[in-house]
């Protein structure tokens, strides 16, 4: 089957959009919009407001205005969960090289006995070598060559290496027992930080790539905790693969980790200035009454 449509003007986009139904009140600064972001990526915010996802026809009334700002919305909610991801990311990079280092040494990373015999050890090192040979950064550079060592020390490379591979490596820690020390910075147990580790990677890529986290639903969802923290265990949702559960731990991560943040109101404040309806993202009904939102003034 061969794709059926031809490519047309920001004008005709325009066009198209009212015959599907949509209110333009200002054509001309719909098109300027159409011309910045891509109509297939505006696309994605506009699905919630169709009506008819056969013939693409919109409910009645909705405007551009009311899709632009979703998009919006959404874009200044990845910026601001990327915020958090990047705290809690430099948080985990630091317990992860001071407990493997405490145990194994200044470069317990290089020691494939640290880790799993089902990791990759030759890879991992493999991905540092190539992350130390590609920064930028002139004092890792200087540590580099400074010493005899196939790599800098463990909290030297905590640095350059990526996400990814952080989850992954704590993850396959060999000690059960050390993967607990690193959890416990956290308050939760090492099978639920490693399953966190895991999703918010798959959320910081979102962001990143600058995908739509509105009303999307996660294929690999967390495992919550069962026990622990009243706050946390009170505070979650039972709609696992939406958003909201992910804002649930990253509010948690950040009450631990930076005590004075301004993170949970400035979610508030986003979803209000917007009018958003964040049951769309999981949010229960009483959301700001629950335990960990209920700081918020």
């Amino acid at each position: 089957m061969q794709f059926p449509k031809a490519p047309i003007t920001f004008a005709q986009q325009v066009d198209l959009l009212e015959d599907r139904g949509l209110v333009i009140n200002d054509k001309e600064s719909a098109a300027f919009y159409l011309s910045h972001i891509n109509y297939y990526r505006l696309g994605t915010y506009w699905w919630s407001f169709i009506e008819d996802h056969q013939n693409h026809t919109f409910k009645s009334a909705t405007t551009f205005e009311q899709v632009l700002n979703l998009y919006s919305f959404d874009r200044e909610l990845r910026l601001l969960l990327l915020d958090a991801i990047e705290r809690i990311e430099v948080s985990l990079r630091t317990q992860w090289a001071y407990h493997l280092a405490k145990k194994h040494g200044s470069h317990a990373h290089l020691n494939p006995t640290a880790f799993t015999s089902k990791f990759n050890h030759n890879d991992f090192v493999s991905n540092i070598c190539a992350e130390i040979q590609r920064t930028s950064d002139t004092n890792i550079k200087k540590q580099n060559h400074k010493y005899n060592e196939d790599t800098p020390a463990i909290w030297i490379i905590a640095e350059v290496m990526s996400f990814g591979w952080l989850s992954r490596s704590y993850d396959a820690i060999g000690r059960r027992a050390l993967k607990n020390d690193i959890a416990d910075s956290y308050k939760v147990k090492e099978t639920i930080l490693s399953s966190f580790l895991h999703h918010i990677t798959t959320v910081r890529n979102i962001c990143a790539h600058h995908s739509r986290l509105y009303n999307r639903d996660f294929t690999f969802t967390m495992k919550l905790p069962t026990n622990g923290d009243s706050v946390l265990l009170n505070s979650f949702s039972d709609t696992a693969k939406q958003l909201y559960n992910t804002l649930v731990m990253c509010a948690y991560f950040m009450d631990l980790i930076s005590p004075n943040h301004h993170w949970k109101q400035k979610l508030a404040s986003l979803i209000e200035v917007y009018n958003i309806d964040v049951t769309e993202m999981g949010f229960p009904e009483n959301w700001k009454t629950l335990p960990i939102w209920n700081s918020i003034k």
